[in-house]
């Protein structure tokens, strides 16, 4: 199953608005169609979105008629604005506009355009070895029983690759181990029940479902060994951007003495940025919060606010799990080391 495919013409990808009740695929045939895939959370994930992103450059720089590279770098220009408005927290859609923009500028006039697909494939095939290193790495930290809990949707979904949460919790199982899952379900848009459990069920992993506000109950009772989650954006200290709900989860891991770790590809460090008080984070709209698949679920009216992330500050995470290496505190210069 491919989260994510190329079709020469077209992008191929999962309709993650759909899962888990229809396994529907989109064929996108313009960038436009892109940009409006990454933005309805169609194709969603720090690392699938700057995948998606690249291939959907490499769409829409197809149709460009330029007479020379000057005017073609003009209209492409026009593309990457498209993207790069298109969600803010993720550094991940960001590195991609970058490296298509820097492969643009260093090709031949002549062939800029198989330029610009080969380097979204490499992007592509960059993310899935990224992916599965993660996972091999992070496996070494679960041992034989253990329960984790994980949040929002980090696996083969998330990363059109092998998955960074959920890629560790799959390569512990191939190693051996009995292992058994809680997921949240996490809202407002339901990416632990609608995908995580959905993911975990085709892999045969055992898997319980709860609300967000249960995970407290299980991690004081015992009943969790550790909690791993993916990243959107880590910032040079450490801190990191995940999906609203993941800074509550630390803090109450580390009231419990709870190992927390963090599972993202080297794409997901922006060092650029000293603390996570400077990570963007995006605010959607509230009819999320208010209502479900159309289904309204508060007095008609109310304000709501939907902020996507959320920042847990680097000293309750710990550790860092990267397809470089596993970062211990304190995380700056390991972060250096493996993003540089």
């Amino acid at each position: 199953m491919k989260t994510i495919e190329w079709l020469g013409n077209k992008l191929k990808i999962i309709d993650q608005t759909q899962l888990p009740g229809k396994l529907a695929f989109s064929k996108l045939r313009s960038y436009t169609e892109v940009v409006a895939a990454i933005k309805g959370m169609k194709v969603r994930g720090a690392p699938a979105i700057g995948v998606a992103a690249a291939y959907g450059i490499a769409l829409g720089v197809q149709n460009i008629k330029a007479q020379n590279k000057a005017e073609f770098l003009s209209q492409l220009d026009e593309i990457l604005q498209s993207f790069a408005a298109a969600r803010p927290t993720a550094v991940n859609l960001f590195r991609a506009i970058d490296r298509m923009k820097k492969t643009a500028a260093a090709a031949d006039f002549t062939t800029i355009k198989q330029a610009l697909i080969d380097e979204a494939k490499r992007i592509h095939a960059d993310e899935e070895a990224a992916t599965e290193c993660i996972s091999r790495l992070g496996a070494e930290l679960i041992e034989d029983g253990f329960t984790i809990l994980t949040h929002c949707n980090a696996g083969s979904l998330a990363t059109a690759g092998y998955g960074t949460a959920l890629g560790i919790i799959k390569a512990a199982k191939e190693q051996g181990k009995k292992i058994d899952v809680i997921a949240t379900e996490t809202r407002p848009l339901l990416q632990g029940s609608r995908l995580t459990a959905w993911e975990l069920m085709q892999e045969n992993i055992p898997t319980t479902l709860i609300t967000d506000s249960m995970a407290g109950y299980f991690m004081s009772r015992g009943k969790i060994n550790c909690v791993i989650v993916g990243a959107d954006r880590i910032a040079a200290n450490g801190d990191t951007a995940n999906k609203i709900g993941t800074y509550t989860l630390a803090v109450v891991a580390s009231e419990n003495g709870i190992p927390f770790y963090v599972a993202a590809p080297t794409s997901t460090i922006d060092l650029s940025l000293t603390s996570g008080e400077e990570i963007p984070i995006e605010e959607r709209d509230p009819d999320e919060v208010t209502s479900i698949g159309g289904v309204s679920l508060a007095p008609k009216g109310v304000t709501a606010a939907n902020p996507a992330f959320d920042i847990t500050p680097h000293h309750y995470i710990t550790a860092i799990i990267t397809e470089k290496g596993i970062i211990n505190k304190p995380y700056l210069n390991g972060l250096k080391k493996v993003a540089s």
